[in-house]
């Protein structure tokens, strides 16, 4: 395999995206998500790009499916050239109300697995001195997220965790891009219930998010806002300087049903 990107949570929306446009730029892919049959109906269309496609069947929040993926891309020989951590899901609810086994979940999934990821194959990518990964944080990741708790810091530690490592390898052929998308048409928005909230009323493709995800990782960018509309760019640089108070209020509001 050459030029390849593994990507995690790529069975649907922005990760299945991802992994059609590498697919159109000539690269090999390495797909990874729970639902096996997804994954091969899209195995089926990659080759039709004429590109190599490996499946990997791992559900990542079993603690031990990160370093299963990375051995047996080792044993098996293949060099991973870049990464995007996808995978991600929310849950809304009062923090208090939700289960405590899918929040648990959530964070295994959003923080742990995606830095563990990120770790094993940074470590490759140093001693080659040549790599890029893309980890897909949120916009949410700009606020605290009264009902949806869990989620917007999760996202908020992938986005800081993006920035201070971009940093650290500043000297280096290694580049990390924070991508922050906002609402975007996926089944994110039926998992965590989202989808009949104010939030979630207008919403980008997942094309559209992956392209500018994509292009800002080749250009290596630290940070890349998408699928947000100018009006909401504004509002987000807004958001330091507004009485913390009131913009919980507003946030809750904008995410109940």
């Amino acid at each position: 395999m050459e030029n390849t990107l593994l990507i995690t949570g790529a069975s649907s929306g922005i990760g299945r995206e991802f992994a059609h446009i590498h697919a159109e730029n000539g690269g090999d892919i390495v797909i990874v998500a729970r639902r096996e049959e997804l994954l091969l109906t899209l195995k089926s269309e990659l080759e039709e790009k004429e590109v190599k496609v490996k499946v990997i069947v791992k559900d990542l929040t079993e603690p031990d499916a990160v370093k299963s993926i990375y051995e047996e891309l080792k044993a098996e020989g293949i060099q991973i050239d870049f990464l995007i951590n996808n995978a991600g899901f929310g849950l809304r609810g009062n923090f208090v109300e939700l289960p405590w086994e899918q929040q648990h979940q959530m964070m295994q999934l959003n923080m742990i697995a995606l830095s563990e990821m990120t770790y094993l194959f940074v470590n490759d990518f140093v001693k080659r001195n040549k790599g890029k990964i893309l980890n897909v944080s949120s916009t949410a990741s700009l606020m605290p997220g009264p009902l949806q708790a869990v989620y917007f810091a999760s996202k908020a530690y992938v986005a800081f965790l993006n920035n201070a490592l971009a940093e650290e390898l500043r000297n280096t052929k290694i580049t990390v891009t924070n991508l922050m998308p906002g609402a975007t048409e996926s089944e994110f928005a039926k998992t965590s219930g989202m989808d009949k909230t104010a939030l979630f009323r207008k919403t980008s493709t997942a094309r559209s998010v992956a392209e500018a995800g994509y292009e800002g990782m080749l250009k290596g960018k630290l940070d890349v806002i998408a699928g947000v509309s100018f009006s909401q760019k504004i509002l987000f640089k807004m958001i330091p300087l507004l009485p913390k108070k009131m913009l919980l209020k507003q946030i809750r509001k904008m995410q109940e049903v």
